[in-house]
């Protein structure tokens, strides 16, 4: 959203909400910039928030379903290490677009799920069936876990983020967890870390996401690559830069291969000669759109389905009904809460477990100079007999509730909630 670059006119629908907008902005980053703590707690006004929840942005892991399952055709441990830093590069766009597809200025601020909510879907193409199982497994602090597989390939992605978000010259949001990509065929796992986020033209209302930082990717083979990322500063460099290289562990000064350009437009990759190897555009890359069920067959702690009435509200610019509708969740899940803290218990996850230790991961993320993957002591893992139970009881005809206090489908009665524990 920019600025008017004419005089406003008063009689001006457009304008007058261009201008209010403008000053709610302002009022929000007032107590953004005096808040001490996580910025996720604090209520964003209404026309920032997007129509999405947290919960899907795993779905970009996977735009391009044959960039995820091509290292698995690649027989040199090498050229598979290159392959996933170029899938994991193609995961940056989307998720960091500041437009929709549509050519629309995307909302700066998702939905924050709530705990127990799932996003659910498949792609299907020439690489086959790719399956997504999202959950919000935690809510202090937030994460979110993931699960991306693809049988017939033998590919899987799992892995969790938990944001954290804090005020600091701006809007910064540290993205804490891990990822692992396994490759069957090879026994072989890639362990990655996601770049810091920081926001940009908050003083122009031309608010864009920018990446920081570095990342890492670390191979079970023995490769590991360093992603550096850098925005465009006051007098050279251009936005959404960055340099990626990827060299075997312990010999970080001779890199295999480098990629320098724009994690949202092109980029070209050089051996260790300095050749160009490969230009890759990914604007020009086909994305396979995911398909989710529709919202009455969905579950009941679905995103879609939970959050139906906020996100038609937001698609129809309606400040009142967003507030009740989201305020409606809100107090079913904080009631939710103070029933299982009087009965001392806790709501059970659906589709992970909790891990106190990962020790593969723990090993291949420590790697090299000690950077961690993670600040929690915690880790998330997909849970197979879960998943499988869950297959069980449908094929027999077991049916999650679809009872609600409220029809968001968010607040169950409890009485449901011990039935959804199956």
């Amino acid at each position: 959203m920019s600025l008017p670059p004419t005089p406003i006119r008063c009689d001006d629908p457009d304008n007058r909400d261009e201008q209010q907008h403008k000053s709610g902005w302002f009022q929000f980053m007032k107590s953004v910039a005096t808040f001490k703590g996580d910025l996720a707690s604090l209520s964003a006004p209404p026309f920032l928030l997007s129509p999405e929840s947290i919960t899907q942005f795993s779905q970009y892991f996977n735009d391009h379903p044959q960039l995820l399952i091509a290292p698995s055709k690649e027989g040199n441990a090498e050229k598979r290490a290159l392959l996933v830093m170029k899938w994991f590069l193609s995961g940056l766009r989307r998720q960091m677009a500041t437009k929709n597809e549509d050519g629309t200025r995307k909302k700066l601020k998702p939905l924050n799920p709530f705990l127990g909510e799932i996003f659910l879907g498949k792609w299907v193409d020439d690489a086959g069936t790719t399956e997504l199982i999202s959950e919000q497994v935690s809510h202090h602090p937030p994460q979110t876990a993931y699960h991306i597989r693809n049988r017939e390939h033998g590919v899987t992605l799992e892995g969790h983020i938990g944001p954290r978000s804090y005020f600091s010259h701006t809007i910064n949001i540290e993205r804490r967890g891990f990822g692992k990509l396994t490759l069957s065929k090879y026994s072989e796992d890639h362990v990655f870390t996601m770049p810091k986020v920081h926001v940009e033209g908050i003083v122009t209302f031309q608010i864009a996401p920018e990446l920081g930082g570095t990342s890492y990717i670390h191979s079970s083979a023995g490769f590991t690559t360093k992603i550096e990322y850098c925005s465009k500063g006051w007098l050279r460099g251009s936005s959404h830069s960055f340099k990626a290289a990827l060299f075997r562990d312990g010999a970080e000064k001779s890199p295999l291969y480098v990629a320098a350009g724009q994690w949202d437009g092109k980029y070209t990759v050089t051996d260790s000669r300095g050749k160009i190897v490969d230009t890759v555009d990914l604007g020009s890359l086909k994305r396979t759109p995911l398909q989710v069920a529709p919202i009455e067959k969905q579950h009941p702690l679905e995103t879609g389905r939970a959050w139906q009435h906020v996100i038609s509200a937001i698609h129809n610019n309606d400040i009142f009904a967003i507030g009740h509708e989201k305020s409606k969740i809100e107090v079913a899940q904080r009631a939710m809460r103070k029933e299982e803290a009087r009965e001392g218990r806790s709501w059970e996850r659906r589709y992970f477990t909790q891990l106190e230790q990962y020790p593969d991961v723990e090993k291949l993320a420590l790697r090299g100079k000690g950077e961690p993957c993670h600040d929690y002591r915690v880790f998330w893992k997909f849970d197979e007999s879960k998943y499988e139970r869950i297959l069980e009881n449908q094929t027999q005809g077991i049916k999650s509730p679809t009872h609600a206090r409220f029809d968001s489908g968010v607040g169950m009665c409890l009485d449901d909630i011990e039935v959804e524990r199956e």
